[in-house]
């Protein structure tokens, strides 16, 4: 049990001020958190209830049925309402809860808080997810590798975003 212990503190403190590859052995350039590619797993977003604003933030917006990203407003990128059952969801507090990684410290709220000023989250990369994904979670976000695109689902559809 000890050993487990040790394993984890030693796994976590490493993660913490570093960056992680998911599904593979290295990170791609100058990612904080990249996965590996020809995946069909996305990222499921927090299915959140109460909206509270901080830039960067990126939900699926619970009431609404939508995913939401946060600039200073909150804009839509899901177009139409989705569909969500959060019965699943843990009813556990997320006090204390936030996992930090780039950082020892943050200001911010969340339970996965990414802080850099030089690296970027890479998002999973999935061709077609429309089409590959099938079983997708509402809140999933992905980069299609076809459309080259953001991916989002709303728990109905999937909508693709180019700025």
């Amino acid at each position: 049990m000890k050993n487990i212990i040790l394993i984890g503190v030693i796994v976590l403190s490493n993660v913490m001020l570093s960056q992680v590859a998911i599904g593979k052995t290295s990170v791609d350039g100058d990612g904080l958190l990249d996965f590996a590619s020809g995946t069909t797993k996305g990222i499921v977003l927090p299915k959140v209830t109460t909206l509270t604003p901080q830039v960067g933030s990126l939900v699926f917006d619970a009431v609404d049925k939508k995913v939401k990203l946060y600039n200073g407003e909150w804009i839509d990128l899901s177009i139409n309402e989705g569909a969500v059952d959060t019965s699943d969801q843990d009813p556990y507090s997320e006090e204390g809860g936030t996992m930090i990684i780039g950082s020892e410290t943050t200001s911010a709220t969340g339970v996965l808080v990414l802080e850099s000023t030089t690296k970027a989250l890479i998002l999973p990369k999935i061709a077609s997810p429309h089409l590959n994904v099938k079983n997708p979670s509402p809140g999933m976000i992905c980069y299609d590798t076809d459309k080259d695109l953001l991916a989002v689902y709303n728990g109905l559809e999937w909508a693709f975003w180019r700025k």
